[in-house]
């Protein structure tokens, strides 16, 4: 039997629905009528008002109350930031890592939060002879790293709720922390401050500072790491240098992925 074509399946609603859509594509078409789209689309102005409601009802559409045109709605922006996300997250962040880790000469990573652990997703290492055995494309607990702590002290109060209730904080140093009211109100004071430090919680002898990556609502998608031994990794090495270092490549990640906050100086 003969494979159909893709094109058969086609539901014929759906192609309307985005075909409409695409007539707010472009330059000098940010708000278009029932009538006008009627017109450009060639279907009777019943049929484009149903689309229209659906698409609203949606958040793909909204109505201007004053012209009663139309013009996209916030859901298409979430789709494209979203977009930006996945595809872009990488490609910002590598240019970045490699400058920091030519001022700071320690490991860099960018991470994310995926099914609760910390995912290394991207790094550069130092070209110092003596570094951190390289965690690319590990996923680590979250609760013991710099990476993942920075982003659990973003989630909201019930999402990291559920992560703790679900989550054993088993010790792998005796910097661990393993109780869960010691974890959130350390999560809270790396919330109000804007970085997190791994204090040789997973691993003794390795220490790292990290700080989110923010997108166009200012929510953490990912983290910049910078890690390395923890004999070159002072406290005041951390305090005085790395700190501000992962701050200013978060930051210029995070305006490259929409975020509207303070430049980058």
């Amino acid at each position: 039997m003969q494979k159909k074509d893709k094109s058969d399946y086609m539901i014929l609603a759906v192609s309307h629905a985005l075909d409409l859509l695409e007539q707010f594509h472009g330059e000098g078409t940010p708000e278009l009528g029932v009538t006008e789209l009627a017109k450009r689309l060639k279907l009777h102005k019943n049929n484009v008002f149903r689309l229209l409601a659906t698409l609203e009802a949606r958040g793909y559409v909204e109505q201007n109350r004053i012209t009663g045109n139309y013009r996209l709605g916030l859901k298409t922006l979430e789709i494209r930031q979203t977009m930006i996300r996945q595809m872009a997250l990488l490609p910002y962040a590598k240019p970045v890592l490699e400058e920091l880790v030519r001022e700071c000469d320690e490991t860099a990573y960018v991470c994310v939060l995926k099914e609760n652990l910390s995912t290394y997703l991207y790094g550069v290492e130092s070209r110092a002879t003596v570094r951190v055995v390289s965690r690319l494309g590990s996923r680590l607990p979250a609760y013991c790293t710099s990476a993942g702590k920075v982003l659990l002290a973003s989630l909201p109060e019930a999402e990291l709720g559920r992560y703790l209730k679900r989550t054993e904080l088993v010790p792998f140093t005796p910097n661990t922390i393993t109780d869960g009211n010691r974890l959130r109100e350390h999560l809270k004071e790396i919330a109000a401050a804007g970085y997190a430090i791994d204090n040789e919680e997973l691993e003794l002898g390795v220490r790292g500072v990290a700080a989110p990556v923010l997108d166009y609502r200012a929510v953490a998608v990912g983290s910049v790491i910078i890690s390395g031994p923890a004999m070159r990794l002072s406290d005041e090495r951390i305090s005085a240098e790395l700190i501000p270092m992962a701050q200013k490549a978060a930051e210029t990640v995070s305006v490259k992925l929409g975020y509207a906050g303070a430049p980058i100086d």
